[in-house]
């Protein structure tokens, strides 16, 4: 297998008041970040929160108007180079190349790295089977099937075993079975001391995969932490109550103020609400309250809190859609 000498430091990528500011925006700001070896962290917020510009300074594809950053021990602004040498990339869209095979598409990345013609074949082939697409290696990529897609860009951003990898959007597009098979590939990677940061729109991923989390918002970060951490924050249960009428959602949340502790989650296209709930509940109770108050519930269930309720509790509304960030149309 070809090994590529670079050195794995204990903390693979390091910010100190890391920031870009474009023209009068400033799409990220004071980003502090210390991601151990061998870990997973994940970058939540909205589109244009601060995700893709800090892949983007993080990457070398952009320099860093304040702060500094360290990625495998190298400066990205004195150490592009070097940088550049110990990472890899997987973008939101895949971008392996669809007129060539994807055996011929790992090869070429093999060779763009200075790696010879005999290590770039041995590497392609290992990682073929690796990712589980050998069979389709010497099929031209656009007959790939979304999955495989990314499969094979994830494999070509392995090309030079690098120490750190950042995933940007990895499984968007990708249907259930798709996203939890590149799940335990990821899964392996780490174990086998690989760090990598991801950003993702999918919480239940960052909740799968992320060692520790970051959400951003408006270009600054406002929470970090492990899932579980994160989770405590803003208490343990919620409430789940689902009517049949939106017009049942306000009546039901006044009359389980007493049980809450924190302010109701109206959705009234899914003529939801959610709870935060105070203390120890009982569901007896908060049935009698509805019944008393008018309110006929369809259905009424606990939980505990899921990193959907923390992303809506500190930002206001739940992730959307990925779409490019409007800072980095205007680099």
């Amino acid at each position: 297998m070809y090994e590529h000498n670079v050195l794995r430091t204990e903390s693979a990528i390091e910010t100190r008041g890391l920031g870009k500011r474009y023209g009068d925006l400033w799409a990220l700001r004071d980003l502090d970040l210390v991601v151990p070896a061998g870990t997973v962290l994940g970058l939540l917020g909205h589109n244009g929160a601060g995700k893709t510009t800090t892949i983007r300074l993080l990457t070398t594809l952009s320099t860093p108007t304040e702060g500094s950053a360290t990625v495998a021990g190298h400066d990205v602004a004195t150490a592009a180079g070097r940088v550049r040498d110990s990472i890899g990339v997987a973008a939101q869209a895949a971008t392996v190349d669809g007129l060539l095979t994807g055996r011929a598409n790992l090869e070429l990345i093999g060779r763009l790295y200075r790696m010879s013609a005999r290590d770039a074949r041995l590497r392609a082939d290992e990682l073929l089977v690796r990712f589980g697409i050998s069979d389709a290696g010497d099929r031209l990529t656009k007959e790939y099937s979304g999955g495989m897609r990314r499969r094979l860009d994830l494999a070509a951003s392995l090309m030079v075993d690098p120490p750190v990898i950042f995933l940007d959007e990895p499984t968007t597009g990708l249907d259930p079975t798709a996203r939890r098979d590149l799940w335990n590939i990821l899964r392996k990677l780490v174990a086998e001391g690989t760090t990598i940061l991801l950003t993702t729109q999918y919480l239940d991923e960052a909740d799968a995969l992320a060692d520790n989390i970051v959400v951003l918002d408006h270009g600054r970060s406002i929470a970090q932490g492990t899932p579980t951490e994160l989770k405590s924050l803003i208490g343990g249960e919620r409430l789940e109550v689902a009517v049949d009428d939106a017009s049942l959602l306000a009546p039901a949340a006044e009359a389980l103020l007493p049980y809450t502790d924190g302010i109701p989650e109206q959705d009234a296209e899914a003529r939801r609400l959610i709870v935060p709930l105070r203390g120890r509940v009982r569901l007896v109770d908060v049935v009698r309250s509805l019944d008393a108050a008018g309110v006929e519930a369809v259905d009424v269930q606990r939980r505990e809190a899921t990193l959907d309720d923390v992303f809506i509790t500190l930002t206001g509304t739940p992730p959307a859609p990925s779409e490019p960030e409007l800072a980095e149309e205007a680099a």
